[in-house]
């Protein structure tokens, strides 16, 4: 699998989470993805924007553009140094929340991209890589 396009950009507020969302329908429009996959893109993007900037105290989201022989696709991967996630299966389950959320954040992700992948280390961080194919 190649990466044809990397572009990294900070999410450490509320408007640089607004920016990711614009980031990433600029990105699915450019690959070539329907309306239906850009909605999918923007809200996964949007749901793990907001929870780098609120649980992981802000970080960092990479775009890239995938190329895979036929396969065309999208990775936003997000970063952060906060405090990480002490139970992964917990704070996947829809409805739970550590905070005022509906707490499908990270499940919604989940079910809206082609894959999804967690890895977090309690007081050291998260980051969660998500890929939509077309």
């Amino acid at each position: 699998m190649a990466v044809v396009r990397d572009e990294q950009v900070s999410v450490r507020s509320e408007d640089e989470v607004v920016r990711v969302r614009q980031f990433a329908r600029e990105w699915a429009i450019s690959l070539g993805f329907g309306l239906v996959d850009q909605t999918k893109i923007v809200t996964a993007a949007s749901e793990l924007a907001r929870n780098t900037v609120i649980y992981g105290g802000g970080g960092t989201v990479r775009f890239q553009a995938l190329n895979d022989g036929p396969r065309r696709g999208l990775r936003l991967t997000f970063e952060d140094t906060g405090p990480g996630i002490a139970d992964l299966q917990l704070a996947l389950k829809d409805g739970y929340s550590t905070g005022t959320g509906l707490g499908l954040g990270l499940s919604g992700a989940k079910r809206l991209m082609s894959e999804f992948e967690i890895h977090s280390t309690p007081g050291q961080g998260t980051r969660v890589a998500v890929t939509r194919w077309k």
